[in-house]
């Protein structure tokens, strides 16, 4: 979605790293280059002035002028900026102290209201609540059927006593889902209303009839962020005829520029508080400001990442793998095909690289990932018996032909996936080594004998006379020590024998002798 904003920011930023310091007219050029960016993502024209005003008044600031790196300076001054037309913090939803909790969801036919009416019941279900889905869209043809469907594949209940198609009021269907919901205990009801392909007074009228009828605690306005600047004017148009507490971006998967994104925020005062990323039911989740302009930026987005990856990986198993590797226990083929496969329901590979900071230089390397390839892997690993995923070295020829016949694959691809994932465990053994690195498991064995091989110190000699020059004086024993006497003499009462002709006389005790004490 933000594709175009974000190549145009990058590269506006990496002009000024080589800069040590910043002069008014690089400022100047900066803004500018960022004002044409905005614009060219369809942002709003109000958006894009007050944008770019705040972002020149902080960059003339002292935060910037005596900042060691001012181009880094100025991409935290825009990340900010960004962060703050998005809506700051992430708004949650307000939860009625007396449950149900009543969302009513409003917005213009097309933007994806019945669609993304399942996705949130699904997600708030996962949220650990039970949630009700209330068909009151009925004009639309068969709206009421793809409610029952979306709810059935959420696994989520749904209020449908009308048909539709023009049948029923939904005024009375809305009234009538609250005493439902409370007999049934459900703790969240999500209204799904009518839209039109235009505003037009009778769609407003209806829509704030629903609302006066059931007191919502959340009005939802469901708009598609590929309408660009219409988004502004539609918003604008609820917000006057019916009034909304937040904002959900449909399509954001889309090739649309997404200035309805950074608009709506901004001219509304209502803040995003979810967004639909695809088509299926999981791609829907609550909307960061600073994580979406992080990506906005090519800063990646490592929470959300770290998130999925939490929701999907088994605790145990993950621990159990990431035993296996520590220790230097062999991994196997069918511990590759487990992980691969739990990587998958994260979602599309090339989805999960785009979340890793710096990925947006390398976008047409991602766009040509192709997730099929990963089935074939797979392929490629279930057509092989235990004993072969276990231990790949008994694949010999003949094995290789009877596996590639089985997934559908050349002989050559199952080589090379046989080859790669050998190189891939010697990386895992090397690792589960340690490799000599401080703190790495299995490091400490090596360091340790390092260790022990300093202390042996230098050889001795077998020459005697050598050795002696290598080694300290002994120490002598209790019975060779002389007794310590005090004062210059202190040594001749027990000490050795004094040359000849130096005798002491027969009978002369030193210790007697009155001499100054030489401490």
């Amino acid at each position: 979605m933000f594709e175009t904003l974000s190549d145009r920011l990058t590269s506006v930023f990496s002009s000024l790293r080589a800069k040590g310091r910043l002069s008014d007219s690089d400022i100047d050029a900066t803004t500018r280059e960022i004002r044409i960016a905005l614009l060219e993502a369809d942002v709003a024209l109000p958006v894009v002035k007050a944008f770019v005003a705040q972002v020149k008044e902080r960059a003339r600031g002292s935060e910037v002028s005596q900042a060691l790196n001012p181009a880094q300076q100025v991409v935290k001054i825009v990340n900010d900026e960004l962060i703050a037309i998005l809506g700051g913090e992430t708004r949650r939803l307000r939860l009625a102290k007396t449950p149900p909790t009543v969302i009513m969801l409003a917005g213009l036919q097309g933007a994806g209201k019945t669609t993304l009416a399942g996705k949130l019941a699904r997600w708030l279900r996962d949220q650990n609540h039970v949630p009700l889905l209330v068909a009151a869209d009925l004009q639309r043809p068969n709206a009421v059927t793809q409610l029952q469907v979306m709810g059935e594949r959420a696994g989520v209940a749904v209020f449908a006593p009308e048909p539709g198609n023009g049948v029923g009021d939904p005024v009375e269907v809305a009234r009538r889902s609250i005493d439902f919901a409370r007999q049934k205990q459900h703790d969240l009801v999500i209204i799904d209303t009518a839209g039109r392909l235009g505003i037009d007074q009778e769609m407003m009228k209806q829509a704030a009839d629903i609302r006066d009828a059931v007191g919502p605690d959340e009005i939802l306005f469901v708009v598609d962020a590929m309408i660009g600047q219409d988004a502004v004017t539609t918003a604008q148009a609820f917000m006057e005829g019916v009034g909304f507490d937040g904002v959900v971006l449909t399509k954001l998967d889309g090739d649309a520029r997404g200035g309805a994104a950074l608009s709506v925020r901004h001219i509304t005062g209502r803040p995003i508080m979810f967004a639909s990323t695809g088509e299926k039911l999981e791609d829907f989740d609550a909307f960061h400001p600073d994580r979406m302009a992080s990506r906005i930026l090519d800063m990646g987005d490592i929470l959300t990442l770290i998130e999925q990856a939490q929701k999907t990986f088994d605790e145990e198993q993950a621990a159990k793998m990431a035993g296996k590797l520590t220790s230097g226990e062999s991994f196997t083929l069918e511990d590759f095909l487990e992980q691969m496969m739990m990587v998958q329901k994260m979602g599309p590979i090339k989805n999960l690289l785009g979340m890793m900071p710096g990925m947006g230089q390398m976008r047409d390397q991602l766009n040509s990932i192709d997730d099929r390839d990963l089935d074939r892997i797979a392929a490629i690993i279930r057509s092989m018996t235990p004993a072969e995923r276990s231990d790949p070295k008994i694949i010999n020829g003949s094995r290789r032909a009877r596996i590639a016949a089985g997934s559908g694959v050349t002989v050559t691809a199952v080589s090379g996936l046989v080859t790669r994932f050998f190189e891939a465990q010697k990386m895992m053994k090397r690792m589960a080594g340690g490799m000599g690195i401080p703190g790495m498991p299995g490091g400490r064995g090596k360091a340790a004998k390092q260790q022990k091989k300093a202390k042996k110190g230098r050889r001795v000699s077998g020459d005697p006379r050598k050795a002696a020059l290598g080694k300290p004086a002994p120490e002598p024993s209790d019975e060779q020590a002389p007794k310590k006497q005090g004062g210059l003499l202190g040594n001749l009462g027990g000490g050795p024998k004094l040359p000849p002709g130096l005798q002491l006389p027969p009978g002369f005790d030193p210790s007697k002798l009155n001499l100054p004490d030489d401490k």
